[in-house]
């Protein structure tokens, strides 16, 4: 039988802990549950092989479409479908990311990596990502070497995959920013997100530096998320005003003023730490390191054309790697012209290692700090409004890429005779058809073969809709 007192104290300890359930702050709940959300990890514990593969197969082959198609990838893969970590933990480390010199990309799969198996498997995971496009690219340069992109079948090809890739970053540009302008706490669009955004795309069209604007609107949006309204307002209007002084006593900053001297000859040595300063510099991934390089090689060092540079740039973006890869082209070309095909791979392989270098340093052994600031509560509005902010500028890079790769660049329309230059400028109206079916079928098919296929078919079509016959003359 049971006892009536042991009852009425059972009941009345339910009836407490209900109560205390009850009278609980909301609040509290809330932050608990995001809490949650940014220590969650369900990272399969994969062999190092294994890892390895992973990112080789689902990520290094299928990297096409540049930096933000990369991103857009992952996050696919690996938060959305197999939920490795939980997206509100994803946004929280891009935004940290974003703030350290090298391409998101592979940090993101250093990142991985070290969920499933430590440092080692960080740097095994990295090595998957990078490798397939680093083998490309050191084929492609010795291609060029050979042939170069005045081959017209060679040149047909690159100018019918220039919109399709254009297409790529469109598309990813949209999935990137479907979770970027979220607030977490709410899952809803935070206006002040989206503001800061455009804002952004403002300011890269008025080339102010974009580090001032990822840092200037994390923290404005954490002055916003704490209410704090005029402090808010007051870097607002700074940062305009002191723009304004800035071009007006100054002019409007100049890259030249980026160079430093250091390559003035092709040198190994030289190589290797132009790659490293690049790498060192390349805060929000390849589109910084590049007018770095451009200055250094082409306007002081004077011993790369800035018809290849322009050429490798373009590489880069048609292949399944980092943007950041067009240095392994530099590399090969300054050996090249420094000491024939020998130095040629030497200078490709030291100048890659350089540029990956502090990327993989940062994101290895600076981990476990990393993880101290993606769960810093302090931090967390601060990195959600350098998120927001970043898909500004990603979204006039975009508009960039899709400019060039329809209208083609100023370089085609210096060709001679006239003729063929005519001829180039009347392809624009083919490359936009050819830019609108790519996101069309990218939109309809998801699968990761799409975009193989696209790549495939387009270098096919461009011996069809872009071999002029003139070239032949």
């Amino acid at each position: 039988m049971e006892d009536p007192v042991s009852n009425q104290s059972s009941n009345k300890t339910a009836a407490q802990d209900v109560e205390a359930v009850q009278i609980s702050d909301p609040r509290d709940i809330n932050e608990s549950a995001q809490d949650d959300d940014l220590t969650c990890s369900n990272a399969p514990k994969l062999s190092l092989f294994g890892l390895f593969w992973y990112f080789f197969y689902n990520f290094g082959l299928f990297a096409w479409g540049g930096p933000v198609a990369q991103i857009a990838l992952i996050k696919e893969q690996i938060v959305v479908k197999e939920k490795w970590i939980t997206l509100a933990r994803f946004q929280r480390v891009f935004a940290v990311y974003q703030i350290l010199p090298g391409p998101e990309a592979a940090e993101l799969c250093m990142f991985f990596g070290c969920l499933s198996a430590g440092r080692i498997g960080g740097i095994v995971a990295g090595l998957g990502f990078i490798l397939p496009g680093f083998i490309l690219m050191l084929a492609a340069s010795y291609l060029y070497t050979l042939a170069g992109l005045e081959n017209k079948y060679f040149n047909a090809s690159f100018r019918a995959l220039q919109p399709i890739v254009a297409a790529m970053i469109f598309k990813a540009t949209h999935k990137i920013a479907d979770h970027s302008v979220v607030k977490h706490s709410t899952k809803k669009v935070d206006p002040f997100l989206i503001i800061a955004a455009i804002c952004t795309a403002i300011n890269s069209t008025l080339h102010l530096n974009i580090f001032i604007s990822l840092g200037l609107y994390g923290v404005i949006y954490m002055f916003i998320a704490r209410r704090l309204w005029i402090p808010a307002g007051i870097l607002f209007i700074l940062q305009y005003a002191a723009y304004a002084i800035y071009a007006v006593f100054r002019g409007v900053p100049s890259p030249v003023s980026l160079a430093l001297g250091i390559a003035k000859s092709p040198s190994l040595a030289n190589l290797f730490l132009l790659g490293l300063v690049a790498g060192t510099l390349s805060f929000g991934g390849a589109y910084t390191a590049i007018p770095f390089v451009q200055v250094e090689a082409v306007l002081k060092g004077g011993w790369l054309p800035q018809r290849v540079f322009i050429d490798c740039i373009a590489i880069g973006n048609m292949l399944p790697a980092p943007l950041v890869i067009f240095a392994t082209f530099v590399g090969f070309q300054g050996g090249n012209s420094e000491g024939g095909l020998g130095k040629a791979f030497a200078g490709a392989v030291v100048i890659t290692l350089g540029m990956f270098f502090p990327c993989f340093l940062f994101t290895i052994a600076g981990h476990s700090l990393l993880e101290k600031l993606v769960h810093n509560k302090f931090l967390a509005s601060f990195f959600d409004g350098l998120c927001g902010a970043v898909i500004g500028v990603i979204a006039v890079i975009s508009f960039q890429i899709l400019k060039s790769s329809i209208q083609g660049t100023e370089r085609d329309f210096l060709t001679k005779p006239v003729e063929l230059a005519v001829a180039k400028a009347a392809q624009s109206g083919t490359a936009a058809v050819l830019f609108t079916l790519a996101l069309a079928i990218l939109y309809k098919f998801t699968n990761k073969w799409a975009t193989i296929v696209l790549v495939v078919s387009g270098a096919v079509a461009g011996q069809f809709l872009f071999l002029d016959d003139l070239s032949s003359n």
